[in-house]
């Protein structure tokens, strides 16, 4: 089996997507992207397109997904893409879009949980998790959920969660996850919902990795794109403030944000491979100062936190995985 100690260090920080799949073939094979509607979710679409994958879109917004479908079938010719509305902060609109891509696409090859918040203004789901847990979290659970026979249809097939070196800032809070108790502070909420992905992938691969699937979170890198729409110029300077990082931030553009999902999904030196937090296309180490530029908080790889997450989640969603 393939160690993260002996995969090669072929790519990095500014590697782009493109340079990722360049010697790969996904012909004849189909691509679950949500959030592919803008950033990117359009960079890691465009580029698996154009490797022959079919790509099917989730987005929030179908005409704004539209409108990114052709914009990649303009720079891609031939490009197969499908757009399906679907709203990660409301279940029942997870349940439709789901059921309407299960029925139309019996393989899933790839699945790529892209989509998120950011910082956004305390808000409930139907279920009354914040909209952080709810959309980043307990939205992707439900897809996978409703698909994962699909997935295990295609198998080998990879699920890709994207995180963010953001999990830093909050484990889960298992004694208060809602804020119900303590007063609601937007970047814990998104720690929280960054650390819920990290360990939902953690608990994925264990439950599927003997049937052929293998999950991957990821970190893409700090990239300008919508997600951060709800920050203001303080939330920023705040955010910068409290990273746990001596060293300042540095940006990637939108071609080198997405290699990282693209590596995690595609990477042949992956197989064998799952239940990892991925960085600057490898697999991350756990980090062992406070000060590190790079790495993972064991709290996010923690399997008990794991499971007992997943528990919680099909508690608060009343949705179970295929056995």
């Amino acid at each position: 089996m393939t160690t993260p100690s002996t995969l090669p260090a072929a790519h990095g920080a500014e590697t782009t997507a493109e340079e990722v799949a360049r010697d790969i073939d996904l012909s004849g094979q189909t691509v679950l992207i949500t959030g592919a509607s803008a950033g990117i979710g359009v960079e890691t679409a465009r580029v698996l397109a154009s490797r022959g994958a079919r790509i099917i879109g989730a987005v929030r917004d179908l005409e704004k997904g539209r409108r990114a479908a052709e914009e990649i079938r303009e720079r891609v010719p031939g490009a197969e893409i499908e757009t399906v509305e679907l709203d990660l902060s409301d279940l029942e609109s997870v349940r439709r879009g789901a059921d309407e891509i299960g029925g139309r696409f019996p393989r899933i090859d790839r699945l790529i949980l892209n989509a998120g918040v950011m910082a956004c203004p305390l808000g409930r789901t139907k279920e009354g998790l914040d909209t952080q847990l709810g959309t980043n979290h307990l939205g992707h659970f439900v897809l996978t959920a409703r698909l994962m026979e699909n997935v295990l249809a295609a198998a080998p097939a990879r699920v890709v969660t994207l995180s963010s070196g953001g999990h830093r800032l909050s484990p889960l809070r298992f004694e208060d996850p809602f804020f119900e108790k303590e007063p609601y502070d937007k970047f814990v909420a998104y720690g929280q919902a960054k650390t819920a992905n990290v360990l939902f992938s953690v608990a994925l691969d264990a439950r599927f990795r003997d049937r052929g699937v293998r999950a991957f979170a990821v970190h893409p890198g700090a990239i300008h794109t919508e997600l951060g729409r709800h920050m203001t110029g303080d939330d920023f300077k705040a955010f910068l403030k409290d990273r746990p990082q001596a060293e300042p931030m540095k940006f990637k553009s939108l071609e080198q944000g997405a290699a990282t999902t693209v590596w995690a999904a595609t990477a042949p030196e992956l197989d064998g491979v799952g239940g990892v937090y991925c960085e600057d296309c490898g697999i991350a180490s756990p980090i062992e100062s406070p000060d590190s530029s790079v790495g993972v908080m064991a709290w996010a790889l923690d399997r008990d936190a794991a499971e007992r997450l997943w528990t919680l989640s099909e508690q608060w969603s009343g949705e179970r995985f295929a056995s």
